[in-house]
């Protein structure tokens, strides 16, 4: 059994519109070592993470208490929106959960993010059998992953989790099968 701990970001500041860049809020640093204090007793073997700073920096205390390097996954990143800042960010969200084709210009679809993060997923579940692994990720993408192995994480569970950072699904894998699954929002974090 391979257990993986998709950890979302934790509360990035909205001001700063560089989606790569976009650091993490000071209650999102403090509430990144409560997600540190939960995981550090849970046998990490593998640490890794889109490279987006406030995925980094919410697992970035973690992986120094137990003492394992982050290694940083391109294909975990976020969707790409658009080149542009929008507005209307759930009426966007909604749409590509309605169509999973459809794209700004310039953006992605959910069908082309969850094409590149379950395939890095895939390879590593493959390469670490049995072992437990910390993934630092978004929300769209982790939903798209999520919903790839069970389709009960579909539109209402991407809505319903747009305010949890930060957020650990914890996911068991037999192989390449999903499992079981646990949610821990940052009030079971004690």
């Amino acid at each position: 059994m391979t257990t993986v701990y998709f950890v979302r970001h934790a509360k990035p500041d909205f001001s700063i519109h560089d989606d790569l860049t976009r650091p993490l809020t000071k209650e999102g640093l403090q509430d990144s070592k409560r997600m540190t204090d939960f995981l550090i007793d849970k046998q990490i073997d593998h640490v890794y993470s889109s490279p987006y700073l406030r995925a980094i920096d919410t697992i970035k205390d973690f992986a120094k208490r137990a003492q394992l390097h982050i290694k940083l996954v391109e294909d975990f990143r976020e969707r790409k929106v658009s080149d542009e800042w929008i507005e209307d960010f759930d009426g966007f969200a909604k749409m590509q959960w309605q169509d999973w084709d459809y794209r700004l210009p310039d953006g992605e679809s959910l069908n082309q993010v969850q094409r590149r993060n379950v395939a890095a997923l895939r390879e590593l579940i493959n390469q670490h059998p049995n072992q437990n692994i910390v993934i630092g990720t978004h929300g769209t993408s982790m939903s798209t992953m999520l919903n790839y192995f069970d389709h009960h994480f579909d539109y209402q569970f991407f809505n319903r989790i747009k305010h949890e950072m930060p957020l650990i699904i914890c996911a068991k894998f037999n192989g390449e099968n999903l499992v079981d699954v646990e949610e821990f929002t940052i009030n079971e974090l004690n």
